[in-house]
């Protein structure tokens, strides 16, 4: 794969000078075309120690208006970072729409490296390349250009250019211990990566592959082929203006499935709601104060109707926690600043650090809910964030993270019912908007949407769980107990 990359390719020096300007004007251009656009584009800068990655962000900072591009140089994960998923880390240094970000080391430093050493396993370091696909799919689906340099020298010439900068006072700093312990792993480095970048060059994230000698060779490959690429994917917009706007998807749900099915005349006596709710707060309080010496997290998040009673099911599961160990999302319509990024990039953002909890009052299911019935998204969009939705919950419970997903079902006239006792109710009276009778009037259609989701996105890891939710006192005895249960398989407590 590399041998084309080590054939001596070089640019004179007049040749350079006469084209660098041009390239240079049309890259300006380009880049102010792109904030009009309102695309983002992630570019990778990657390869071998020695071969220049520094210098062509630098020379890629110096040709284009540096104001509206990003550049993050990736050193070892911090604390931090290291109590969430390795994605985490990247998810939220995505660029806005509008603008560019570099990254200087990325997604693929970590898993080459620790297979390289010996940490991963070639399964796992399989596993890990595909979820960078996976990763890259779902950014490149939400309308961003990824980019990815691999700079290239062969084993001689990457010795002679070590050597070199550590000749140089002035550039000496440069060369590290670790560059010289890695550059004696050559060639289980080269083919660590060669497999890295066979799985993981597609259609849409593809790997380029510069020969990094010459440096007027490596600046004007780079430059030509990220005008290309920004041309491109300019002109695409431009084609995918004209597609007709998203309509609501107005499906009617199966007349037997999984939620009309449910029992909700189920029901719970005070007496006992009063005494079971006692001793699961208090053992609840008990087994979240051990997560962070087991090193677990947890995420809970609601789904349901409007009025199924999510904000009183998630006040008795928060009063019996302490308060520096979670936090509550109240999930609505996306800020300016989160219609910039992909859709999932705004519960990323959020992901809860070991020992903590992160409750989500409506969640990323959004997507094949909301937007799916309201038209707030393509059909291919909503249909695709099963995969991308499944593939999210999959990096957290691999991670650790205990994930809950709870959906409160009640019937249309136990929400009738609800909705005008708030209507009635001087301090309920915010909680009831024109939107909610709005989206009663959609009630199957809502049903149908729910019944695709649990079909689609349950599983052992991450399952749903059903309450029936018509009598409060049930739904939040049930929902108690199975945070508790959930704990203790975690906990093995």
């Amino acid at each position: 794969m590399f041998e084309a990359a080590e054939i001596g390719n070089a640019i004179d020096k007049k040749t350079y000078a006469a084209e660098a300007p041009k390239i240079r004007e049309a890259l300006l251009r380009t880049q102010i075309e792109l904030a009009r656009a309102n695309l983002s584009v992630v570019i990778l800068i990657s390869g071998v120690e020695g071969a220049g990655k520094s210098e062509t962000v630098n020379l890629l900072l110096e040709w284009m208006d540096a104001r509206g591009i990003q550049v993050h140089a990736m050193s070892e994960p911090t604390d931090e970072e290291m109590e969430r998923p390795m994605a985490w880390r990247f998810w939220r240094l995505l660029p806005p729409r509008g603008r560019m970000g570099i990254f200087f080391g990325s997604w693929y430093t970590r898993p080459i490296v620790d297979r390289v050493f010996g940490r991963l396993s070639e399964a796992e370091y399989d596993r890990a390349l595909d979820r960078i696909v996976e990763f890259e799919q779902m950014v490149a689906d939400e309308d961003t250009l990824v980019l990815k340099f691999w700079m290239h020298l062969s084993k001689a010439r990457q010795k002679k250019r070590l050597r070199d900068l550590e000749s140089d006072p002035k550039t000496a700093w440069r060369v590290t211990r670790l560059d010289w312990k890695h550059f004696k792993r050559y060639d289980d480095f080269v083919g660590t990566s060669e497999r890295a970048l066979r799985r993981t060059s597609t259609a849409h994230a593809p790997w380029h592959i510069v020969e990094a000698e010459d440096n007027r060779y490596r600046s004007l490959t780079v430059t030509k082929t990220l005008l290309k690429a920004l041309e491109d994917r300019i002109a695409a917009a431009k084609r995918k203006t004209a597609e007709p706007k998203p309509k609501p998807d107005m499906a009617k749900p199966a007349k037997i499935n999984i939620i009309n099915q449910l029992d909700l005349g189920l029901s719970l006596p005070d007496k006992k709601y009063d005494k079971d709710l006692v001793g699961l707060q208090a053992e609840i309080n008990r087994l979240t104060r051990r997560m962070y010496e087991k090193r677990r997290s947890m995420i809970v998040l609601f789904e349901g109707p409007d009025a199924a009673g999510k904000g009183g099911a998630i006040r008795r599961l928060t009063s019996c926690i302490d308060a520096r160990q979670y936090q509550v999302i109240s999930v609505a319509a996306p800020t300016d600043e989160e219609k910039a990024q992909p859709y999932l990039w705004r519960f990323w953002r959020h992901l809860p650090r070991l020992g903590r909890i992160t409750i989500y009052d409506r969640s990323w299911y959004g997507r094949v809910l909301v937007e799916r019935v309201e038209g707030f998204c393509r059909t291919e969009e909503w249909r695709r964030a099963y995969t991308e939705i499944n593939s999210f919950e999959t990096q957290l419970t691999d991670f650790g993270i205990v994930v809950l997903k709870f959906w409160l079902a009640i019937s249309p006239e136990e929400q009738l019912r609800r909705f005008k006792d708030r209507e009635t109710t001087p301090y309920k009276q915010y909680k009831i908007t024109e939107e909610d009778w709005r989206n009663r009037a959609k009630w199957n259609a809502y049903e149908a949407a729910a019944c695709d989701m649990i079909e689609k996105t349950g599983n052992r890891a991450a399952p749903w769980i059903l309450v029936e939710a018509n009598d409060k006192n049930f739904a939040r005895i049930k929902v108690m107990r199975a945070v508790a249960q959930a704990l203790k398989r975690a906990l093995k407590a």
